[in-house]
Formats: structure tokens, C-alpha cells, sequence
């Protein structure tokens, strides 16, 4: 810091190494010993002379790629975006290659920073310069030469985007503005196009949902005197960002809430529709990326509006259906579902599916484009659609025939493949109830010998992984398009277990396909997998992979099979992971419900398998089975993800039963408080407060007390605590051994609503010097006024006596005793003397005279039999008038 202000300005090959450090790990140097001073630093530094543009351009790069890393709140990025702005301004008349960057960065750190806002002093300055700059204004000199100006001006358009896409409705009062720029060409087309449809579609949707009207939305073409054109209140009540590339048509802006519910008049339909048409006009001159955005949007501003006729695109498909852009056509599929047969007609929808299709068949189209058509064609958007809403089917015009050459073929890249088999299913799901006799190849017929093919690649031993993994995608596939098809899912079924039975070491492959389909595949899959696996136990390698598989796929059938399998694979299981693997087994008949024949195995298991852990092992299932029934049985031994992983496997496996028996620390579930104490009977009382945070059952409170100032406390039993009851107030009776303050160190263990025993630390609860008062024994009977003063001269010689001034405050005398010692007043003349005698267990006593109070305090004469009790009192009288 001190050093980096006397040096000045940082050097470029200072900065090098030092914007190195900050890019390999922003967090790191961040939280590291220059990371304070990076932002300031970079912000003086665009400032000085001694850099290059080159290099100060450099550090606005930073400024957009890590806006949150340099200025994290807003405070800080309202201060930076000040900074830059002032930088702006204070640039050279000359050509400069910094006020580009500088209106990024102004912008981003605005929005990023959380800073945008009408209460920000630079979101005010920059609105009105960047709205300046688009509508090409002189400026003045210091925004530099003409030549400068319009790529100043496309920078400001694209600024503004980005601040009409993050408050959507912003320039919602800027709209005829913008319009009378494009129609007069004062400026770049393409991003005076994209910000006036932006800003046009997000002031229709939020205009809808606050079903207000269209009044000067389009005409007004100067912003207001006051305030300026920017519509704040507008930006608030969009409720969130408005996506303005979704890949979908969002359900969310229809019915009610939809551009239905606008309802311009004819003039305002008519100055909307001349809106839309200059925009489409002006589409020609944009990149293609620049035209399907356009389009998106225009076509999500008229979607549903009354008065907007979609033939307004229809010029526009004349062009595009012809394509071959990919955004274009995009877009045209964009447009088709939000729009329907009220643009497109069945020859246009006809054209469209031929076109995808002849498409997705040309031999040199990269995979990426390759894939793209044949999503299209997944995807696409029918007119009149057969099935249920979000049913997947194929394009009714979209037969086999014209997907003749879509046919999926092990050849393909994996991904190909795999689209393409998406859409033999389809085909497939349309083929159900029409068998193309006479054909020779049906579309079923296709998918039975592909995947017959990829089978036959997975089972090659020691084939390559990612073809085992391409044959488990289309498998999971099929079952998920083709569930309803008995017949396929029956092949489908038989295949897998040969797979199996050709290569074990698939089990893994197995277990996640088993883990992801669902019944209609899953159940007779796994009835099929383990009759294969208890009919051939195969030889050690095999066993170990059987052993993995019936972990997953045994259940309550075929018990006598199972066990028999089991008994007879114990004899080999001579290593531990072998003997881990049997025992897996052993607990997934255990968790099924088998009985009979499993005790036996157990219990042979216990004696005979040689590693100690495996014994142990069985032996606790063998008990488990004995004793408990069966959903207790199911609570044991269910995994529990919150218990820490440990090194041996028999409590690894059993990690749920360890948590069901083990006392659980979790966060305290109470909050404990003292309340207001109470000077009465023989032993000094804590009122305590407890309130509790969750359901709590058979509570219990335990207390101790730090050092041996304390006997020992009983714990305090609470049968049950709910959150929406009212606090419970406990007693909890100190015994001290010597009259001084304590802390109490407080443990609570509880049950939770789901069984479970936890303990949990609460706060110490701290016990003052006045919290062991009690009052004195009452004098004896016949004892007269002088009782007082027979106590006070006991005091001494064996006690100590002392004077100290103890402050009032603003009450008086009265009301000080009133407020704190009216239990222990043994006799007074109020409201100018008080004789008051304080018992301090176990045997002390306090004798107190208070007389003759003056303005301010009152002096007092005190004895006591405890001469260690002195400072004690000395710190609670002082305390007396700022507890008042």
C-alpha cells in the first residue's frame, strides 16, 4: 500500500506478472495481501500516462471478465463506475482506442455490482451519454473525432441492450426515439435493429401483465423534460429477467397473463405493425446470427397479440425456407411453434420435414450440423399434432421411407448413432400397429439388428470401454421411447442377458442401467440376470463379477436357487474382497425379507471365513436376522448418508444401524435464556427460559459448572418441546461453595421426531453475583428494632467492614432499593435510610447501611463475614445506577 502510493504508476512489465497471478486463481489473490488494492489500482492506472493504450486496455479486459472479483458490492462499483467515467471524460479529443472499452466496463460493473439503479449517481450520468451516443448527439470534443462516432454509437446501442435485458422495461419510454433513428438510418442498422426490438418486446410483455394500454409507446420521439425516458418503476415491476433466448416458447406469457390481454386501439395496432415491418425491412442488412435473434424476438412480441397478423413474416419465409443458414433456420422452426398453420401451410410444413431430412443424409455434413437436423426433426413443431401434449412422436409426414437413408449404422460417431436411433424409435412407436408386409426391412426389424450388432462389439473381451458404454445408451433408450412395446422390451431383455452371460465384467454397466429404467424394463431384466447368475457360477474372475450382479438383482424369488449358489460360491471365496461381495449378497437377501435357508449360511459364514472383518460381519447379520423383524430389520440397515465414512467395512456396510444406536451430534434445537430471578427460600434458583427451534422429545438438560465454585447439578428432564407452544420455564437449584460468579456449561440430549438420540453444546449461561442473594432468616421472636445492629457488631473483629460511594443515577434513593434490595430491607425509615441484611450461601452474610443520600449518590457502610465477598459487592453497587 504505502510503497505502491510512492511509486506511481505501475510499469506494464510490473502489471505482467502480477495480472498472471490474478488470472491463474482470482479468488486466491483476491483474498491474498495485494488483492485490496488491485481495483484502486487499476482504476489510477488507467489514468496515467507512463501505459500504453495497448496496455491500459489490457486492464479494461480485466474490468469485464472479473467485475465481481474487484468490486464485490455495490458501494465499490458505484465508486469504480464514477471512476471510469470521469476517466472517459477526461480523455484527449484525439482517436482513442480506450472509450469503447470504458463504456463496457462502465456498464458491467454497473450490472454486475448490483449498482444499477435511479439511486446510483452513474447509472444517471451513463444512461443519458450512452442514450447520446446512439442517437449520434455532439457530445462535445472530448468523445472524440467524427471518424470515432459510429462505432461509438453500435458500442452504445450495445450497451444499452445489455441494460434493457437486465431491467427489462428500461427504455421502455425510448421506443419512438429508437424507431425514428432506424427509419432515418442515423446510425449502425444491426444494433439499433436488435435494441428496438428488445426494448419492444419487453415493454409488450410487461405492459401485458400489468394489463396497461400502448398509449405513445411507438410515437413519441423525445424523451421527457424530466427524469429523462428511463421507466425505473417500469424495470422494477418486471419481476425478474426476461430470458430473450429461451430455447423454448415460455408457457409463463400465456393465458392471462399473455400479450392476449393488451388490447391496442386501431391506431396503436397500426403503429405497431409499421414497427414490425420496418424491423423485418431492415432485416436484410444483419448477420444471420443478428437476423434468427430479430425474429425471435419479433416473433415473441406478436405472438398472441390482437391486431398483429402473423403474415407479417411471411416475406421473410419466402427467403428462409431455403436456407442454409442454421440460426436462420432455427428461427423458422422458432416461428413455426409459435405460430402454427396460421403461417405455415401443409406444403410449407411438407417442404420444411423434406428438407431436414435430405439434410441430415449429406455425406460431408460436419457432426454438429449433422446432429443440429436431426434434432429438428425430433423436435419438430407439427400444425396439428396426434398425440398428447409433450408426447414424443415422430412428424406424421415423416415416414420411412423418406428416413430410408436416417437409418442408424455402427459406422456412425456414437453421438450420430444415437440420434439416429431416437428416431428409429420414434419410427418404431408409429409402426406399432401396421406391420409393412412384404417389406423386407421394417423399421422394428432395423432396430433389433442394430442393436444385436452393438451387443455383439460390447461383448468382445477386452474390448474398448466406450463401446460397452455406447451399447448401455441404446439400450436405456430404447426402453425409455419404446416402454409400451412388450415385444421389443422382451428382445431387448434376452439380449442383455446373454450380454451378461458372454462378459461378467459388464456388471457395473449393468447396475446403472438397472438403477435408470424403469419396471417395464427393469423387473424382467432383473429376473433374467439372476437366473443366469445362479445357473452358471463360472469360474473365480466370473464369481466375483456374480457376486457384484446378485448384490443388485436378488429379492424374495428363487430363494432356494439363490442360497444354493451362495452356499456353494463360500467354499471359493478365499480373499477378502470375494468374502465382501458373498456378504453383500447376504444383506440384500437380509433386506428382502429371506429367512430359513439364510440363518444356516450365516451362521457358517461366522465360523468359517477367514478374515476376522467378514466374521464380524456375519456374525452381526445373523444377529440382526434373529432379532429384529422386518421393518426394524430394513431401518438397520439402511444407508445412512450422514454418518462418516470409516475404515472397516463391517462398519462402513452398517452405517445406518451404527447411526440408529449411537449418539448423534447436531446443532443445538433450543435456545436457553435466564429470566428474572426471584429472592426466596432456603437455596439461591435459575428461572430458566427455554424455547424450542424443531419438535424435540424426552429432553434432558445438563449442567456444569466451571471450577468448584458449584456442587454438582442435577439435569432437568422436558418430556416434549414444539416450536408453536409457549416457553417453558425451569428451575434449576445452585448449591454454592463459596458465594461468587459462575458460568454453566450447558449439554442438551434429546430424540428427534425420526428416533434418532442427539446431543448438542448450547451456550454457557452465566450466573452473577446477585443471582445468589437470598434474604435473611427472619429475627427471632421477642428480638426488638435492634436486631439490625446486633448482626452489624457480630460482624467484627472475626469479619471485615468497609465505606464506598454508590452512584444513584437519575432515580433517587427509594428508588433504587425498590428496584433491587426491597427483598432484603431489615429496617428502614424511608426515603433517607435503609438497614438491609443479605444472606450469601453457603454461610456468608452482607449487612449494608445506606443513609444520608446526596445529589448524585449515597455513601454506604458495609460488613460482612466474608472478607472475600469485598470487591464482589464493591462491582454490584456500582452497577446499581446503570442497571436503573
Amino acid at each position: 500500500g504505502p510503497a505502491r502510493r510512492t511509486m506511481g504508476a505501475r510499469s506494464r512489465e510490473a502489471w505482467t506478472p502480477r495480472l498472471g497471478a490474478f488470472r491463474a486463481s482470482p479468488s486466491a489473490f483476491m483474498a491474498g495481501p495485494e488483492g485490496e488494492d488491485l481495483g484502486r489500482d487499476l482504476l489510477s492506472d488507467l489514468r496515467s500516462e507512463k501505459l500504453s493504450e495497448h496496455t491500459k486496455v489490457s486492464l479494461l479486459a480485466l474490468s469485464l471478465e472479473y467485475p465481481v472479483h474487484l468490486w464485490p458490492d455495490a458501494p465499490a462499483a458505484e465508486a469504480a463506475a464514477t471512476s471510469l467515467l470521469d476517466t472517459l471524460v477526461l480523455l484527449p479529443p484525439r482517436p482513442s482506442a480506450l472509450r469503447r472499452p470504458l463504456l463496457l466496463a462502465v456498464t458491467t460493473v454497473l450490472v454486475a455490482g448490483g449498482a444499477l439503479g435511479p439511486a446510483s449517481g452513474a447509472s444517471r450520468r451513463l444512461l443519458p451519454l450512452l442514450l447520446g451516443l446512439a442517437c449520434a448527439r455532439d457530445l462535445g470534443r472530448g468523445f472524440g473525432p467524427a471518424s470515432e462516432q459510429r462505432p461509438l454509437q453500435a458500442t452504445a446501442c450495445e450497451c444499452l441492450r445489455e441494460l434493457e435485458s437486465c431491467r427489462p422495461g428500461l427504455l421502455g419510454g425510448c421506443l419512438g426515439l429508437l424507431r425514428r433513428l432506424l427509419l432515418e438510418q442515423e446510425g449502425p442498422v444491426q444494433p439499433l435493429c436488435l435494441l428496438l426490438a428488445l426494448a419492444l418486446r419487453n415493454a409488450l410483455v410487461i405492459r401485458a401483465k400489468a394489463r396497461a394500454g400502448l398509449p405513445d409507446l411507438l410515437t413519441a420521439s423525445l424523451p421527457p423534460a424530466v427524469g429523462g425516458p428511463w421507466n425505473w418503476t417500469l424495470a422494477a415491476d418486471s419481476a425478474g429477467h426476461l430470458q430473450p433466448q429461451a430455447p423454448n416458447w415460455p408457457a409463463a406469457e400465456e393465458g392471462e397473463c399473455g400479450l392476449a390481454a393488451l388490447e391496442p386501439s386501431p391506431e396503436e395496432a397500426r403503429e405497431l405493425r409499421a414497427a414490425v415491418t420496418q424491423l423485418l425491412d431492415a432485416s436484410y442488412l444483419l448477420t444471420p446470427v443478428a437476423q434468427a435473434q430479430l425474429l425471435w424476438l419479433l416473433g415473441w412480441a406478436l405472438r398472441g397479440l390482437r391486431g398483429q397478423p402473423p403474415m407479417l413474416f411471411k416475406p421473410q419465409l419466402v427467403r428462409l425456407l431455403g436456407t442454409a443458414q442454421l440460426a436462420l433456420l432455427h428461427s423458422v422452426l422458432a416461428l413455426k411453434a409459435a405460430f402454427g398453420e396460421t403461417l405455415f401451410t401443409a406444403q410449407d410444413e411438407a417442404l420444411l420435414l423434406r428438407r431436414l431430412a435430405l439434410a441430415a443424409q449429406h455425406p460431408a455434413l460436419p457432426l454438429p450440423a449433422h446432429l443440429f437436423y436431426l434434432h429438428c426433426l425430433l423436435c419438430f413443431p407439427e400444425n396439428c399434432p396426434l398425440g398428447c401434449t409433450g408426447e414424443e412422436a415422430a412428424p406424421l409426414l415423416l415416414g420411412p421411407q423418406l428416413c430410408r437413408g436416417l437409418l442408424p449404422s455402427l459406422l456412425l460417431d456414437p453421438m450420430a448413432l444415437l440420434a439416429r436411433l431416437h428416431l428409429l424409435c420414434l419410427l418404431c412407436t408409429d409402426d406399432e400397429d401396421k406391420e409393412e408386409k412384404g417389406q423386407s426391412q421394417s423399421p422394428q426389424r432395423s432396430l433389433e439388428e442394430l442393436l444385436a450388432g452393438l451387443r455383439q462389439r460390447a461383448a468382445l473381451d477386452g474390448g474398448p470401454r466406450a463401446l460397452a458404454t455406447l451399447c448401455f445408451q441404446a439400450s436405456y433408450l430404447v426402453a425409455h421411447c419404446l416402454a409400451g412395446q412388450p415385444a421389443v422390451l422382451t428382445a431387448l431383455t434376452h439380449g442383455l442377458a446373454q450380454l451378461y452371460l458372454a462378459r461378467p465384467a459388464l456388471a457395473p454397466h449393468f447396475v446403472d442401467l438397472l438403477d435408470q429404467v424403469g419396471p417395464e424394463l427393469g423387473a424382467p431384466l432383473r429376473a433374467a440376470l439372476r437366473q443366469e447368475v445362479v445357473s452358471r457360477p463360472g469360474r473365480d474372475e466370473a464369481l466375483r463379477w456374480h457376486l457384484y450382479m446378485l448384490a443388485k438383482v436378488a429379492d424374495g424369488n428363487a430363494q432356494a436357487a439363490t442360497l444354493g449358489f451362495l452356499q456353494a460360491a463360500a467354499a471359493r471365496c478365499t480373499d477378502w474382497g470375494l468374502q465382501q461381495a458373498l456378504l453383500q449378497a447376504c444383506r440384500t437377501l437380509l433386506r428382502a425379507g429371506v429367512g430359513g435357508g439364510l440363518v444356516d449360511l450365516l451362521q457358517m459364514l461366522a465360523r468359517q471365513l477367514d478374515d476376522p472383518d467378514g466374521r464380524d460381519h456375519a456374525r452381526l447379520y445373523y444377529i440382526l436376522l434373529a432379532h429384529l423383524a422386518g421393518p426394524k430389520l430394513g431401518v438397520a440397515l439402511a444407508p445412512s448418508l450422514a454418518a462418516p465414512a470409516l475404515t472397516s467395512s463391517l462398519v462402513t456396510e452398517n452405517q445406518g444401524f451404527a447411526a440408529a444406536l449411537m449418539v448423534q451430534e447436531a446443532p443445538a434445537p433450543i435456545r436457553l435464556s435466564v429470566g428474572p430471578r426471584k429472592a426466596e427460600g432456603p437455596a439461591p434458583v435459575l428461572r430458566l427460559h427455554v424455547q424450542a427451534l424443531e419438535p424435540v422429545y424426552s429432553l434432558e438438560l445438563r449442567f456444569t459448572v466451571e471450577g468448584q465454585l458449584c456442587a454438582p447439578l442435577g439435569a432437568i428432564h422436558v418430556p416434549h418441546l414444539c416450536p408453536d407452544r409457549p416457553t417453558h420455564q425451569l428451575l434449576l437449584p445452585l448449591q454454592p461453595r463459596r458465594p461468587a460468579p459462575m458460568r454453566l456449561q450447558v449439554r442438551a440430549l434429546y430424540t428427534t421426531p425420526a428416533g434418532l438420540t442427539c446431543h448438542a453444546h448450547l451456550p454457557p449461561l452465566p450466573v452473577s453475583f446477585a443471582d445468589l442473594f437470598l434474604p435473611f432468616p427472619p429475627p427471632p421472636e421477642g428480638a426488638g428494632p435492634g436486631f439490625f445492629e446486633e448482626l452489624w457488631d457480630a460482624c467484627l473483629p472475626g469479619g471485615a467492614e468497609s465505606r464506598l460511594w454508590c452512584p444513584l443515577g437519575p432515580l433517587g434513593l427509594e428508588a433504587l432499593v425498590s428496584r433491587h434490595l426491597e427483598p432484603f430491607v431489615l429496617a428502614a425509615q424511608p426515603p433517607t435510610s435503609y438497614r438491609i441484611a443479605i444472606h450469601l450461601p453457603p454461610d456468608s452474610r452482607l449487612l449494608l447501611r445506606l443513609e444520608a443520600a446526596q445529589e448524585g449518590g449515597v455513601p454506604v457502610a458495609l460488613r460482612t463475614n466474608d472478607w472475600a465477598v469485598l470487591p464482589l459487592v464493591g462491582d454490584f453497587l456500582r452497577g446499581l445506577a446503570a442497571a436503573v
